[in-house]
């Protein structure tokens, strides 16, 4: 009789250590938990316990299960139910991908700065990672050059990927994005890869509406082929906060007198492409190079009738007629210019 009473407490104690649900997760939700790197069991607890019911049943599963010893870094999913035995098994096999999401970043930094809020790796290490010398190299990029490796989208990946994983990731996603067909048409324009993002950058700071942008890059690919400079407003604030060292200024319009700002990306004093992206460009934009619209415009001014979209000239006295539009439209409004 003791002995099949013993026996049944220590079949209560069994399933209440390893069975019983031990969680606190709301009815139809799931909690997500992320582990850092060279977390230690006590770390791991203060991480867990908030959405744990009983803390020692749980430390007395993971040491008759080995795992006190050896958490493991990751993004788990902890369900309404679970029972120690599942939890720890959850905890040490089903580390799961999360999404990371990013676009149209203006500078590396803040593309880094975006990156580190999905995954584990921080801005600065993602930074260095990016500019490291070996691994610019490798991608026969410089650190101007080096935005236009990233193609905005949405990519699963492990949360505790390392920096220098992440940026490997990219060059592999960036290969996958220049298929065929793109490397086709990027050679038929007789650019480089960061040459055609570079343009996209600016296209896509130009307009905000896809529909229009393979207009835009048909006017600037017109006139890279004349010999023209680009004079592109978008390279003008970017060079105007660049040299504020202030990516944050809010730069409502530019007047003539920034039009003479001395930098590389000033596409006013300076024949050609800048040296860089001055955004991470949307695909579409990127894709608006590629396959642009076939014109002769030169010239194009903002519509004040068609909010984001723009009046496109071929000729100087075209182009002249559009500004008067534009230009009586900020008057009649009372904005300076």
């Amino acid at each position: 009789m003791i002995l099949t009473a013993t026996a049944l407490v220590l079949a209560i104690l069994f399933w209440w250590i390893f069975y019983a649900n031990n969680t606190k997760v709301p009815y139809n939700k799931t909690q997500s938990v992320f582990i850092p790197t060279e977390t230690n069991f006590d770390s791991l607890q203060s991480i867990i316990n908030p959405y744990l019911k009983s803390n020692l049943t749980f430390k007395l599963a993971a040491k008759a299960k080995m795992y006190h010893a050896y958490p493991r870094a990751g993004h788990y999913v902890l369900e309404r139910g679970m029972g120690n035995q599942q939890l720890i098994n959850t905890l040490r096999s089903k580390n799961q991908e999360v999404k990371v999401v990013f676009n149209n970043q203006e500078t590396l930094a803040a593309f880094a700065g975006r990156v580190a809020q999905q995954i584990e790796a921080d801005c600065i290490e993602l930074l260095n990672a990016f500019l490291d010398k070996d691994f610019l190299n490798r991608q026969q990029l410089n650190s101007d050059q080096v935005l236009s490796l990233f193609i905005p989208n949405t990519y699963s990946m492990y949360w505790n990927t390392d920096a220098d994983s992440f940026a490997e990731r990219m060059v592999k996603e960036s290969a996958r994005f220049w298929n065929i067909e793109r490397e086709m048409l990027r050679e038929k324009l007789k650019m480089s890869r960061e040459e055609v993002v570079t343009l996209a950058s600016i296209v896509h700071q130009e307009s905000k509406k896809p529909d229009e942008r393979p207009r835009v890059a048909g006017v600037y690919l017109n006139r890279l082929k004349r010999g023209m400079k680009l004079q592109a407003d978008p390279t003008v604030v970017y060079a105007m906060k660049k040299k504020a060292n202030d990516f944050d200024l809010e730069i409502r319009r530019v007047l003539y007198k920034d039009l003479k700002i001395k930098s590389p990306y000033n596409t006013y004093r300076n024949k050609g492409l800048p040296p860089g992206p001055i955004c991470m460009p949307d695909i579409d934009a990127i894709d608006a190079v590629l396959k642009p619209e076939r014109h002769n415009y030169l010239y194009f001014v903002a519509d004040p009738y068609n909010p984001g979209y723009h009046l496109f000239g071929k000729t100087l006295s075209q182009h002249a007629a559009n500004k008067r539009i534009y230009t009586r439209w900020l008057n009649r409004n009372g904005i300076m210019r």
